[in-house]
């Protein structure tokens, strides 16, 4: 396929290209080139996401099959609430907008923050375990409003180009050899991944399930949960959770150190199942893509 990726410089994007250069033709849109002109077998295109003309006259020229929205400012607290919510969904409209316009399919990247437990002012229980994607969305900050809008974007364009949109929600996406969730200041004190739930997700499972939307046969929109096999403190769940918040929700199944969000639509959907827990990818030794 002819594939265009948004936001191919960024930490978890370049994975995404590194992996999808070699069986398709790639371009990358972002905000400026790469410094040594990038990924030997990817084109490249500098221009403002936010710019619904450049975006529309990049995209009429490619003429891709699939589009994979990648760019945002990734988390909250880092810009401006207003500046955050404004350049997320406003790539996020023109994006997918031109996309619907050329007949390319889509896949982009929500987060698990619209469901807004993250960043709320006291982070409440969900309403199940394990957390599935029908969950009610409750942000309360200006970034995981921007996914929940960006989700919102997808549904239109479905419905008004009938092309198809995959919404990918990763929770804290973790490079091999690092992740910060087995940092000692992350794991001796409970209250550091309490706000996801002790969530976490290799970027290379990541990259699975978005090449596996590509290729999956995904009708109108659809959102998909994406998180490791398990909590990232390797305890029962149910026991961080009553340690932590006192309890857990009535409607609860979820087994042994098991993730607190369900990824079982993926898998009947897509085929896709998380494999990288953190017992190995942590101290794993891999070459991290450079562009």
């Amino acid at each position: 396929m002819d594939v265009v990726v948004t936001g191919g410089r960024g930490s978890s994007g370049r994975w995404v290209v590194d992996r999808l250069a070699e069986p398709h033709d790639a371009t990358v849109l972002d905000r400026r080139l790469p410094d040594g002109g990038g990924h030997p077998e990817v084109d490249y295109r500098a221009l403002d996401l936010t710019d619904a003309g450049s975006v529309f006259d990049s995209l009429t020229a490619i003429d891709p099959d699939a589009v994979v929205h990648w760019a945002a400012i990734p988390v909250a607290g880092t810009h401006p609430g207003v500046d955050l919510f404004r350049n997320n969904a406003l790539a996020a409209h023109t994006v997918l907008s031109a996309a619907g316009r050329v007949g390319a399919d889509v896949v982009q990247g929500s987060s698990d923050g619209a469901y807004g437990f993250f960043f709320a002012e006291e982070t409440p229980v969900p309403d199940e375990l394990p957390i599935t994607e029908a969950h009610a969305r409750r942000p309360e900050d200006d970034y995981g409003l921007s996914k929940v809008v960006t989700e919102e974007i997808g549904k239109a364009i479905a419905r008004r180009d009938g092309v198809s949109v995959a919404s990918i929600r990763p929770s804290w996406i973790q490079i091999p050899g690092e992740y910060p969730c087995r940092a000692p200041e992350y794991v001796d004190d409970l209250a550091a991944g309490a706000g996801n739930y002790w969530s976490y997700v290799d970027v290379r499972d990541v990259v699975d399930l978005v090449e596996a939307a590509l290729a999956g046969a995904v009708e109108g929109h659809e959102a998909f949960n994406c998180v490791g096999p398990d909590n990232a403190l390797g305890r029962p769940l149910v026991e961080l959770m009553r340690e932590h918040y006192g309890r857990v929700p009535d409607d609860c199944t979820v087994e042994g150190d098991a993730a607190a969000y369900a990824t079982a639509k993926a898998t009947a959907m897509l085929g896709w199942e998380p494999t990288r827990s953190w017992r190995e990818a942590a101290d794993e030794d891999v070459d991290v893509p450079t562009v």
